[in-house]
């Protein structure tokens, strides 16, 4: 039976293209069609939801549309180039290589032959699917010639309830007398984390002395999370920001439902899931203004251009110190979560690839 499959580099849990792939999987198999995740490098942790994507040759079926979750440099897109088959591009944005150069030259190395592979694949591509207008541009740029926009498919609608038990063990931490601050995503120089926290100092020593930190994120990349932990200790901020991963989606909650406000302040991103987790969770967002954030945001979060430290903490202060902003925004917040339309994201996916899935069908 000639089926839908998805491949992958590898396939990480609590991971953005990760647990988009699980769940587009699970809504093609709900759909009615057979489909099998491939990865170029099995995770320990998932072996069990992949296969060897080579092993996919012998077991193609004529009619089948491939799918590839295109994110950073892989083998599986040159073999996808030489395939038969229809192949789409779930497109996740390449994070610029520059932004590793100075940590780590080999994942600065896969992200400009990702760039390179994007240029040969997308003129190839049967359909180009972006999870914003920002990344859609991109495909465009990289020759793909039909794209549409989806949103991704693994934001839980309606939010998940936070955990009562995690929710419970922050709040007895103590009366707060300065703001809680939230930084979510993985450990990389692109999430620019470091800014963060150098706001957070600049705000314990100007406006919000009891002002506290936590980061939420796997290390993704071990020399820029190391350096993190020792900028807090030169800052002095030990007992201020904490780090924090490998939470559940109800954990997460917890953190959101808890915090005052997130803080955002990433170089790049193509979609910016915290920020619609934040909006879901009634979780008020300062954010820099770059790639797709203000287009997720939509005027229901403050935008920074300029993300000096003092001007970040002015900006968190003038929110927090302002109730009705902060309730507007709030308000805003869940408006916009509600418009993305994310419940809808899954049957929209499977809508594009079926149209993709036709066309073969209609070709034979």
């Amino acid at each position: 039976m000639s089926g839908i499959h998805l491949f992958v580099p590898m396939l990480h849990r609590r991971d953005a293209v990760g647990e988009h792939t699980l769940a587009l999987r699970d809504r093609l198999v709900a759909s009615g069609f057979h489909s099998r995740i491939y990865s170029e490098r099995p995770d320990p942790v998932t072996a069990d939801q992949t296969r060897p994507y080579l092993g996919y040759e012998a077991e193609a079926e004529d009619g089948d549309v491939l799918v590839y979750q295109f994110a950073t440099e892989s083998a599986i897109a040159g073999w996808l180039t030489g395939r038969r088959e229809p192949v789409v591009l779930n497109y996740h944005s390449v994070t610029p290589p520059a932004f590793f150069g100075a940590w780590n030259n080999g994942i600065a190395r896969l992200q400009v032959g990702a760039l390179l592979e994007l240029d040969q694949l997308a003129p190839r591509a049967a359909l180009g699917i972006a999870v914003s207008r920002f990344d859609e541009v991109e495909l465009q740029a990289a020759g793909c010639r039909s794209t549409v926009v989806i949103p991704v498919a693994n934001v839980a609608v309606p939010p998940v309830d936070p955990d009562p038990v995690a929710l419970e063990r922050l709040s007895a931490r103590g009366p707060d007398r300065g703001h809680r601050w939230l930084s979510v995503g993985r450990l990389a120089p692109n999430k620019a984390h470091h800014q963060t926290i150098a706001a957070l100092f600049v705000a314990r020593a100007t406006t919000d002395p009891d002002a506290h930190l936590v980061v939420v994120g796997p290390p993704s990349e071990p020399a820029y999370a190391r350096a993190l932990r020792r900028y807090v200790a030169m800052l002095g901020l030990d007992g201020a920001v904490g780090f924090v991963t490998g939470l559940s989606p109800a954990e997460l909650a917890s953190y959101y439902r808890w915090a005052d406000v997130l803080v955002m302040l990433s170089d790049h991103e193509g979609f910016g899931v915290p920020l619609v987790e934040a909006m879901g969770q009634g979780l008020p967002v300062v954010a820099h203004d770059t790639g797709a954030v203000a287009e997720v945001l939509d005027g229901s979060g403050v935008l920074v251009g300029r993300k000096d430290p003092r001007r970040v903490a002015g900006e968190v202060a003038r929110l927090l110190a302002d109730e009705g902003e902060k309730e507007r925004l709030v308000a805003a917040g869940r408006a916009r979560f509600a418009a993305l339309g994310l419940g809808r994201s899954g049957d929209l996916l499977v809508e594009a690839l079926r149209s993709v899935s036709g066309r073969v069908g209609a070709g034979r």
